[in-house]
């Protein structure tokens, strides 16, 4: 029986190197943010590549849904990368009734540190941790899972530990070859990889955390503070005390 677990994160949050890390394993097959489109399509948004994004998925969420959790899988293990902001108060959660689930956070600042390098203009809903935190309530009622949260930092500082704990809740095999990769693209990578996947594509594996001198403007910090309640509601969940 295969296992689908949905990995829910905000963007600039170590989410393409841990799909790297379970795409790596020997039995499991990653999708790519799969409701991108649908966020493009339904919301106007002007982000890189927008037409190419909506050109290479559906854009009808019930669609997309239904494949992601009952479509035909091929691998023991599918690994789901979602964006939690993609996730539109239209979208009926029904369908996670047939996922299992994590929840990956990282501190704001960081966050919007890393975001603005790419995109110079942040909101809250663009880095999606309050949002996060609403699907973290909703999916954990809507299901009744025990969801665990993990966070970047640690998985960065001890990527075995945090990887080795979360297959073991997940009550899956842990392998070492989630811990390194051959750098490079990836068929399975999302069209909009040429603008936002860079740093990973030329990893080969979670690289060290270091602490990085943060220069934000007024408008970029009131983000971060408006999201710091969201991250810490999720931090105390995490599954690493």
């Amino acid at each position: 029986m295969t296992l689908r677990l949905a990995m829910w994160s905000g963007p600039r949050n170590i989410s393409t190197a841990m799909m790297r890390s379970f795409e790596h394993r020997p039995d499991c097959s990653v999708v790519d943010e799969p409701f991108y489109a649908c966020y493009l399509a339904a919301t106007g948004a002007d982000h890189p590549m927008r037409e190419e994004v909506i050109n290479s998925q559906s854009t009808d969420w019930s669609r997309v849904a239904m494949e992601l959790s009952t479509g035909l899988c091929e691998a023991e293990l599918v690994y789901q990368k979602h964006m939690t902001h993609h996730m539109l108060h239209s979208v009926d959660l029904d369908w996670t009734h047939h996922l299992h689930h994590c929840f990956l956070v990282r501190d704001p600042i960081s966050v919007v540190s890393s975001y603005v390098q790419k995109r110079e203009a942040v909101t809250a809903d663009d880095i999606g941790i309050i949002r996060q935190l609403e699907l973290y309530q909703e999916i954990s009622q809507l299901t009744g899972q025990s969801i665990p949260v993990i966070d970047a930092r640690q998985t960065l500082e001890r990527p075995r530990h945090v990887l080795a704990a979360l297959c073991e809740t997940l009550g899956i095999s842990f392998y070492e070859e989630m811990l390194s990769w051959p750098p490079g693209t990836r068929k399975s990578d999302g069209v909009w990889a040429s603008h936002w996947y860079s740093a990973v594509q030329s990893s080969q594996g979670f690289r060290p955390f270091t602490e990085k001198p943060v220069r934000l403007n007024p408008q970029q910090s009131l983000v971060v503070e408006q999201s710091r309640a969201a991250y810490e509601s999720l931090l105390s969940k995490n599954l690493i005390s």
